[in-house]
């Protein structure tokens, strides 16, 4: 049974149901066989009744407590419940009072909602009328705050209103007129607001930067020199501002900012971001629906604000010019263009950021879904400002650089040399007279009154210039006078050397905005590749051919000096002849021009080749026609000179390498003296072999002093012009380094490479050099020559023969003539030369003079003791002459006169005296000597005698040569 109640207990925890249970216990019973299985069913299901009772009371003995409060809960909710439902029965009948008192009034009522709805429009209407009386103040509030959007919204609104719901209210027909002007003129407003933005405010950062660079400069001078401007080590190209410079720190890029994002709080500076602010103006007039007047008025107010720029920008350099104590009228410094210039290019790069920002804001303007449509409004772009920003630079070049050649008809060359012709470069370092200064009695311009009133009206101008950005306050008088233009330094041609590279760096930054792609060459490069290869470079060499020209087309270009202070200038000891220094001068202006105009260096260094190689053709025609060549025919030491042989023969010879190598680099040697007189021995004995036997026409040598002293005034200066050159060519790159943004296309026409016109330039300077080498040969020759040309005609025509009388006493005229013609070169040649080329010249020439009279014993016809002491004075009076220039005793020339001393002996005797003393000279002067004896004395024997004694006479020389020979050998061997 007790299963039995578990089934059921089961079958009831299955399913909550009890009619399910009941079923199932009528089936049972229905189904059953006999009554026995009905009672046993019908017992079992009592068993689980009675179960059921005693749980249930088990349970609610448990749980009495909460059963109660249960029941109570439940009763008090049921109360609550019926007590709601007639009240909500209550509600139900007033409602349905309440409807049926309404249906009976529903006229009256709904005439007073028509009532309430008309008089809550008539007080809309009246608030914004009110409003919009206010509008006028307001709107003038926002305008001198300078917050446009809110100006513009609500002027647009009051507008809109005054023209829509109000339009039928006499009494806003004034106020309607007058917003109605406002609302006409107001995107003037706005426009030249923009433009304030877009040229004063964007470049006012820029104009402090240099203010405060200036500032530094003048500080600077005050302390030491102003430097050179290295054009060379500027920065890197400037790419146009960034745009974040307009924003405040901390505030979002502008470029990654949209137009709808821009707000206007009336709590701060609107002004404060530049780039918002344009962005508020540019929404303002497009609800003002002004976008196409504004483009329109953008593009056209471009180069005349451009232009203003200029002029700003020119007053600010002379300003700060001014403030450093600099006069510009008074000194041309092209060191402020360059200022100028670089202050123009921050400022027009500002103005280039600020329009591409004002271009983002206006494309999203134009493009926006409630924006007028792109094709409708045609927008600038950024090639616009760029062609307008090089057309402004461009005439500001032209006025700079005197491109119309107004000004060079009227005012010198600028060209920084010592002078532009000969007579100017003679007066520019002539010595002037001390000029007593003109002092005036009083002057107003340093009183106390015009300095407060001039510093006073500068500063007012410098107040209107950053308020409206125009030019007022009167003409600044520091600016220099141009016509219509003023300007910081004088127009001229040679300015485009500061600001070539600054210029090229602006070129190059401008066509990399411009983007790839074909034809994208700017049109400031054009104009500058035109300027320089058409214009600048023919003016150069119109200039250094003037220059040249003035000192070299004269009557005799190689006797015009240079003055005593242009040498001392140069630091020169010896005079230059002028045209040289002329030419120098112009190469070394070609050469700072090719330092300056990097990317022209091969144009300058052509133009350098062709003014050397006139130069050298000039020197050798007045070498040639107008020194050593007479009669169409070279002089002796020229012809010998010029010979390649002889010539290299003579630089071969010790005396030449001597004086060719600095003293300090000599190197010592213990037999110097020996080895200079082997050396003098050597070239006596070449120059005496061509010319001690004939005699020399005076039409074969330089009897004018003054054509010897333009030779050496020739030679100093070409050497000093080969050496000058060849400094100038060492420094110079062997390969041509292409400066930053240098055109390409400069050398596209060139047919020599730098390599070809280097050979070609060190080619030139060694040629000047060779052609100076060979007029100091000409004049150690023509020295020797002149020797020649007198002493000859002394043995050959001389009569010696004489009688002891006063005639005897008397040196012979071909000696003095000889002298004074030495006292004469010495002269020039102490004046003209170095003194170690003054030695070369000099030195040498008593073994010359000595070796001549010794050869010229043989031409004596006969000679007497009285002829011999002539012969003996003419030495004597050679050789003091020679001792008093070149400060030594010329020891040779006592050789000569103990040659001749040696003929006061009879024949027998002068045998006698050779194995006496030793052999003094060679078997051929001995023999000369002995035979000039048997000619002069009586005596001597017939031929046959004479024979034997010169038999005699060469036996005693070989004996003495072999004892001689041996004696060394043993002091050889002894070592």
């Amino acid at each position: 049974m007790a299963a039995d109640a578990g089934r059921y207990r089961s079958a009831m925890s299955k399913s909550k149901d009890p009619s399910g249970l009941l079923i199932s216990v009528i089936r049972t019973l229905s189904t059953s066989a006999d009554v026995q299985d009905r009672e046993v069913e019908k017992s079992r299901l009592e068993e689980a009744y009675e179960k059921c009772d005693r749980d249930l009371d088990d349970q609610i003995v448990q749980h009495y407590t909460e059963l109660t409060t249960a029941i109570r809960t439940y009763q008090s909710i049921t109360e609550r419940i019926t007590n709601s439902r007639n009240k909500i029965k209550q509600v139900k009948e007033n409602l349905l009072s309440c409807k049926m008192l309404l249906h009976c009034k529903r006229d009256e009522l709904r005439k007073l909602w028509i009532e309430g709805i008309e008089h809550k429009h008539v007080l809309n209407l009246l608030d914004e009328i009110e409003n919009i009386k206010q509008v006028p103040q307001r709107l003038e509030h926002c305008m001198s705050s300078k917050h446009y959007l809110h100006a513009t919204n609500m002027l647009v609104s009051a507008v809109n209103s005054l023209e829509g719901p109000l339009l039928q209210v006499e009494g806003l027909s004034d106020l309607r007129l007058e917003l109605h002007m406002k609302k006409l003129n107001m995107h003037m407003v706005l426009i030249d607001e923009l433009h304030r933005h877009l040229y004063i405010k964007s470049t006012s950062r820029v104009g402090n930067k240099n203010k405060e660079k200036g500032r530094v400069s003048s500080s600077a001078k005050d302390t030491s020199p102003v430097p050179l401007i290295d054009v060379t080590n500027l920065s890197t190209p400037r790419k146009f501002l960034d745009a974040s410079q307009y924003n405040t720190p901390g505030a979002v890029t502008v470029r990654e900012m949209s137009l709808q994002e821009i707000k206007e709080d009336v709590d701060v500076d609107p002004e404060e971001n530049s780039a918002v602010f344009m962005g508020i103006l540019i929404k303002g007039l497009a609800k003002l629906k002004k976008i196409p007047e504004t483009i329109k008025a953008i593009i056209d107010r471009l180069e005349p604000e451009l232009k203003q720029i200029v002029k700003r920008s020119t007053t600010q350099i002379a300003d700060n010019a001014y403030q450093r104590g600099e006069s510009l009228s008074q000194e041309n410094q092209p060191r402020l263009l360059l200022e100028l210039l670089e202050l123009l290019f921050d400022k027009f790069n500002a103005v280039a950021a600020a329009h591409s920002i004002v271009l983002g804001h206006l494309h999203q303007i134009v493009v926006s879904p409630t924006g007028p449509k792109e094709g409708v409004i045609k927008l600038y772009d950024m090639a616009d400002v760029s062609a307008k920003i090089q057309s402004v630079l461009q005439v500001l070049l032209m006025d700079y650089l005197d491109v119309k050649n107004t000004r060079s008809a009227t005012e010198p060359s600028s060209q920084i040399s010592y002078a532009s012709t000969g007579s100017d470069f003679a007066a520019f370092f002539a010595k002037k007279r001390p000029q007593r200064p003109k002092q005036s009695l009083f002057k107003f311009e340093s009183s106390s009154h015009a300095i407060s009133m001039s510093a006073y009206l500068r500063e007012q101008r410098r107040e209107l210039y950053s308020k409206s950005g125009e030019l007022q306050g009167g003409a600044d008088d520091n600016l220099i006078e141009g016509g219509e233009t003023k300007f910081v330094c004088k127009p001229g041609a040679r300015n485009i050397t500061v600001i070539f590279h600054p210029l090229l760096r602006f070129i190059q930054e401008t066509e990399h905005n411009m983007g790839p792609g074909p034809a994208k060459q700017c049109q400031l490069r054009t104009f500058l590749t035109y300027y320089i290869n058409d214009f600048f470079l023919n003016q150069v060499r119109i200039e250094i051919n003037k220059e040249i020209e003035a000192v070299t087309k004269v009557s005799d270009p190689l006797k015009v000096l240079a003055s005593a202070d242009t040498m001392k200038v140069l630091g020169v000891q010896r005079p230059l002849l002028q045209s040289t220094v002329i030419v120098e001068k112009s190469i070394q202006d070609l050469i700072n021009l090719m330092h300056d105009l990097s990317a022209y260096s091969n144009q300058f260094l052509e133009m350098v080749c062709d003014k050397l190689k006139e130069y050298k053709e000039i020197c050798n025609t007045a070498y040639s026609r107008g020194i050593v060549q007479s009669e169409e025919k070279l002089t002796i030491s020229a012809s010998w000179a010029k010979d390649e042989d002889i010539s290299r023969l003579l630089k071969s010879l010790p005396n030449w390498s001597t004086m060719a190598q600095p003293r300090q680099l000599r190197q010592k040697r213990e037999d110097e003296e020996d080895f200079t007189r082997a050396a003098f021995a050597k070239e006596s004995e070449v120059l005496t072999g061509n010319l001690g036997d004939k005699l020399i026409p005076p039409n074969e040598i330089l009897r004018d002093v003054s054509d010897l002293k333009a030779l050496a005034n020739l030679h100093e200066s070409l050497e000093w012009l080969a050496g000058r050159l060849k400094g100038f060519f060492s420094s110079l790159p062997t390969s041509q380094t292409m400066s930053p943004g240098s055109d390409s296309q400069v050398n596209s026409d060139h047919t020599r490479t730098r390599e070809q016109i280097m050979q070609t330039l060190n080619d030139l300077a060694r040629a000047f050099q060779e052609m100076a080498d060979r007029c100091l040969l000409v004049l150690h020759l023509e020295v020797r020559v002149h020797c020649f040309h007198y002493l000859i005609p002394l043995a050959k025509q001389g009569n010696y023969a004489i009688v002891a009388n006063v005639e005897s006493m008397d040196y012979d005229p071909l000696v003095v003539k000889l002298n004074k013609d030495i006292s004469a070169i010495e002269e020039v040649m102490s004046a003209s030369l170095q003194q170690h080329k003054f030695q070369y010249i000099f030195e040498g020439l008593g073994h010359l003079i000595s070796c001549i009279l010794i050869n010229g014993a043989q031409y004596f016809k006969r000679i007497s003791e009285s002829g011999i002491k002539k012969m003996c004075r003419n030495i004597f009076v050679l050789q003091q002459n020679l001792t008093n220039i070149t400060m030594s005793r010329e020891a040779d020339l006592d050789f000569a006169r103990q040659y001749y001393e040696m003929l006061y002996n009879t024949a027998d005797e002068l045998l006698n005296l050779v194995v006496d003393q030793g052999v003094k000279y060679t078997e051929l002067e001995y023999i000369n000597a002995l035979s000039l004896l048997h000619r002069s004395q009586t005596g001597v024997g017939d031929q046959t005698v004479q024979n034997m004694r010169l038999q005699r006479l060469k036996e005693i020389v070989c004996e003495q040569a072999a004892i001689k020979q041996a004696t060394k050998d043993k002091k050889i061997t002894t070592v």
